[in-house]
């Protein structure tokens, strides 16, 4: 398991809250409320239905807890952790109102961020004999990208800039409006502190030396070869960090890491990562509270 920070709680809280009140909606959960005694108490398990990499654990307790504070959530495994099918990560005890209320939430929540984990745990693991570091990008969804930027970590993966706030990624179209790279690369270098770093983003080898020729902090190597990747490497001979992007898989991913690149940008590691299927399943509803 990775060494994982988790995020404060004051992160995450907001995002739990605005996600629970849009599905209580005018008049909270009829069904449960309807059907469920108020004196009922609930044993369950959240069990993983597939094998993968756990992420989301905190979001799935704030979602119980918010609804009512007698819930206890014990983790079996951590955010992180590798689970296997059918294993159980976590047992939930509680008012079983509360529990059937919170549990959509919850899982929304911890099987979303399980499945970005589990896609970036898969590429990590197919380039682990390489130096190269998988990342991720911008591409993830409103209000949820410190969050799904923590499920990349979770996998064994490294961050990308945050925002356009902290950091200098010039890419193509920058390039075209300022009139050139070198134009590009000047005016950022003027316009910014000495902490900030500078990336380029290049298309082709003849854009790399020219680029190469200013000095920037990193070069971003958008949908080469692996055989122009090696040459880019070449030429680059460690004057900057190398970034490699296009479409990458866990397939691809272990020749493109052969070549030498620092990292390894991926997109569809937040935007388009499937669900890992886990599920809430009950083992005790009989108990008053």
């Amino acid at each position: 398991m990775t060494d994982l920070s988790p995020l404060p709680a004051i992160m995450l809280e907001p995002l739990v809250r605005t996600a629970l009140l849009e599905d209580l909606g005018r008049a909270g959960d009829l069904t449960t409320d309807a059907i469920v005694p108020k004196d009922r108490h609930a044993t369950t398990v959240l069990s993983a239905r597939q094998a993968g990499t756990v992420a989301g654990l905190d979001l799935a307790m704030l979602a119980f807890r918010l609804i009512d504070r007698d819930i206890e959530m014990i983790v079996h495994r951590a955010d992180g952790g590798e689970v296997a099918q059918g294993e159980v990560i976590a047992s939930v005890n509680g008012p079983a109102r509360a529990i059937l209320t919170a549990e959509r939430t919850a899982l929304n929540f911890l099987c979303h961020l399980s499945g970005i984990a589990t896609v970036t745990a898969s590429i990590v693991n197919a380039i682990h004999e390489h130096k190269a570091k998988v990342v991720c990008t911008r591409k993830t969804t409103p209000g949820l990208r410190a969050i799904e930027k923590y499920a990349v970590r979770a996998g064994g993966g490294s961050n990308h800039r945050f925002g356009l706030d902290d950091a200098i990624l010039i890419k193509d179209n920058h390039i075209a409006i300022a009139g050139g790279i070198r134009s590009a690369i000047e005016r950022a270098r003027s316009n910014v502190g000495h902490l900030v770093k500078i990336e380029v983003e290049v298309d082709t080898l003849a854009q790399l030396d020219e680029a190469l020729a200013f000095a920037p902090d990193a070069v971003l190597l958008d949908n080469m070869s692996v055989e122009q990747l090696r040459r880019a490497m070449a030429m680059v001979g460690g004057r900057a960090i190398t970034e490699a992007s296009g479409r990458i898989t866990a397939a691809t991913a272990p020749a493109i890491a052969a070549t030498g690149v620092d990292l390894i940008s991926v997109g569809w590691l937040t935007h388009s990562a499937p669900i890992l299927d886990i599920g809430l399943d009950y083992r005790e509803l009989n108990r008053p509270v």
